[in-house]
């Protein structure tokens, strides 16, 4: 049994795809022992992988344009597609059957600032016709921040992605009334990321087989099958195991998991008009720059 060290740029129900490969056992069919780490602001994935103490990691192509604009070539580039949609739910203090996202306007609203996140709600928001500033918007910090703000009675909506908000509703603390992933539509969002280096090795082909059955497993198995097991690996403390299953639902009937791993042209030219539109980025980045076909298997 070979260890193989996988690092995650966040962790969430979301990331099922990856999350399965080790809880479903995928890996150790093909003889590889999972090593499974969160990144935190002082171990990051770049220096993961550069060093070399990470093999791969789930991430997203939108993590390479901060080196593109400053025109620099990148090393670590990503190979296969985790989420094919946003990931990310808005929550209101009260059930809205009949919410629009023109309730936003005016209202305060506790937004998850990392990057990408950012980007995409502003750029879910102007295809709703409505304009991120005209929101009250709250900068609470991190994940856990902004769910105990919420928790603690303030703002009016939270933005936040699941299982967390699904687990507000299951507490009757919060009540999911929109997906942003519907007001994005398709785009390159998460991804599986490592060196060119280490995708040229026998680990990644062997990688990349156990990656592709567990990406089946997630979109055709019953989201209760795949919650318990994510359950019974302990990947997520204190979340109801229902929660779970909801939520790995909720990501299965969003189409947000694809059984094709390549990320697409079209996403990624998707995620560039999305970084464009916030500003983040000044120009549009060549798709081989950041971006690679998965190993043969």
């Amino acid at each position: 049994m070979s260890e193989i060290n996988i690092m995650a740029l966040r962790h969430s129900v979301f990331y099922s795809p990856l999350l399965m490969t080790m809880a479903g056992g995928f890996l150790r069919d093909l003889g590889l022992d999972p090593n499974y780490v969160v990144a935190s602001p002082d171990n990051t994935v770049v220096d993961n992988i550069n060093n070399g103490s990470c093999h791969l990691a789930q991430s997203a192509v939108a993590t390479s344009f901060a080196e593109l604009e400053r025109g620099n070539e990148v090393n670590i580039v990503h190979f296969a597609q985790i989420n094919a949609r946003d990931g990310f739910f808005i929550a209101a203090r009260e059930p809205d059957p009949d919410f629009n996202w023109q309730k936003l306007c005016g209202r305060q609203v506790l937004v998850d600032h990392f990057f990408q996140p950012l980007a995409m709600l502003k750029y879910g928001l102007q295809q709703q016709g409505l304009d991120f500033a005209s929101l009250d918007v709250i900068d609470a910090g991190d994940v856990a921040a902004i769910e105990m703000v919420f928790r603690n009675g303030d703002a009016d909506y939270v933005h936040l992605q699941g299982p967390a908000p699904q687990q507000l509703e299951h507490d009757r603390v919060g009540y999911v009334v929109a997906a942003v992933g519907d007001a994005v539509g398709p785009v390159a969002f998460s991804s599986l990321c490592a060196s060119r280096q280490w995708l040229n090795t026998e680990m990644a082909q062997a990688f990349m087989s156990a990656y592709q059955k567990s990406l089946d497993f997630v979109i055709k198995a019953p989201a209760e099958e795949i919650a318990a097991l994510e359950f019974e690996a302990n990947f997520f403390p204190g979340i109801d195991r229902g929660v779970l299953a909801q939520t790995v639902k909720t990501y299965q009937q969003l189409g947000c998991w694809e059984n094709d791993p390549l990320i697409s042209k079209q996403s990624y030219t998707s995620l560039l008009e999305v970084f464009l539109l916030s500003g983040a980025i000044t120009h549009p980045h060549a798709y081989d720059k950041a971006v690679v076909k998965p190993p043969v298997v």
